[in-house]
């Protein structure tokens, strides 16, 4: 029998113990980011992977969609795992049509094998550009992939951080396909959200076939104050310096805003979110009715399940 690999030090575990949430969630709600992590005994983790993460597989996924009220996840492929989608495509498989997945492949893919992952419910790829997490491909790779995924009416995950979108913006531009990007381009909130880098980025938004995640304050935040769990009623306004771009980014995208949890929450280090004060995160940037249905449900349903009702 292999040996697991230890988790990464300093690297905590998911949350156990969400509360629930104060705010319900539409009837339909898609959690457009999460992922599985192994289990490593049945999904060993890459060999190249920079990071080794805790177990987070599928049945804690769906056990925790049903808590939180989710009607279906996006399942996003994790770096820990490389371009070996079997966790991921397990997941998706086992859930019944409620979930639909986002891989990483190589630029090599066959015809046949993109094929097969469509059916298993693949919807997209997913290019990082986060340096810390991944080595960085060469753009005539990626390119290679959206062409061969474009036939598919797929689309592309971008997943960077804002202050290196000058460099990248042409190629993201020269992509055939929908565009769908991370956490809102990851903007450095201590500058002013009408200030030029966020601006660029609405621009870029604008100007291309763009959708965007509004997800991770945790990940974004500065200041806080952080969604940690505190009986009886936990933190009602958490991540107060984020709440102003994401609210920027729904009142100017309406139809093209999505929402995710980001669970299990690779990579924390400072603190883990409970994912039902996440839940409760959501109206405090989507403000109205309107904004929240279209957020939760109407454009993920429009990109992942076109077609279907919910």
């Amino acid at each position: 029998m292999t040996s697991l690999s230890p988790k990464t030090p300093g690297w905590l575990d998911w949350y156990a113990g969400p509360s629930t949430p104060a705010f319900r969630l539409p009837p339909g709600t898609v959690d457009t980011h999460c992922h599985v992590f192994g289990p490593q005994a049945e999904f060993p983790f890459a060999p190249e992977r920079k990071y080794t993460p805790c177990d987070g597989g599928k049945d804690d996924l769906f056990a925790l969609r049903d808590h939180l009220g989710v009607a279906r996840n996006v399942i996003v492929q994790a770096t820990c795992h490389g371009a070996d989608n079997s966790a991921m495509v397990d997941a998706v498989r086992s859930a019944g049509g409620r979930a639909r997945g986002i891989a990483t492949v190589r630029p090599d893919i066959t015809d046949g094998e993109l094929l097969a992952l469509d059916a298993a419910g693949v919807r997209g790829v997913r290019f990082n550009f986060v340096r810390r997490l991944v080595d960085t491909s060469p753009a005539d790779d990626l390119l290679t992939v959206a062409k061969k995924v474009a036939p598919l009416g797929w689309h592309v995950v971008l997943y960077f951080e804002s202050a290196d979108l000058p460099e990248l913006e042409g190629f993201f531009g020269s992509l055939p396909v929908p565009l769908v990007v991370d956490h809102m381009g990851r903007p450095d909130v201590t500058r002013p959200v009408d200030g030029p880098q966020f601006t660029r980025f609405l621009r870029f938004v604008e100007d291309n076939d763009v959708w965007v995640k509004v997800s991770c304050p945790e990940r974004l935040t500065v200041t806080g104050p952080p969604a940690l769990h505190d009986e009886p009623h936990g933190e009602p306004h958490a991540y107060t310096d984020v709440v102003p771009f994401a609210r920027r980014v729904v009142a100017e995208f309406p139809d093209r805003v999505l929402w995710g949890t980001d669970w299990p929450h690779p990579n924390l280090t400072d603190h883990m979110p409970d994912d039902g004060l996440l839940v409760d995160h959501v109206p405090h940037v989507a403000v109205t009715a309107e904004q929240r249905h279209k957020l939760l449900v109407t454009n993920p349903m429009g990109l992942y399940w076109p077609g279907e009702d919910y």
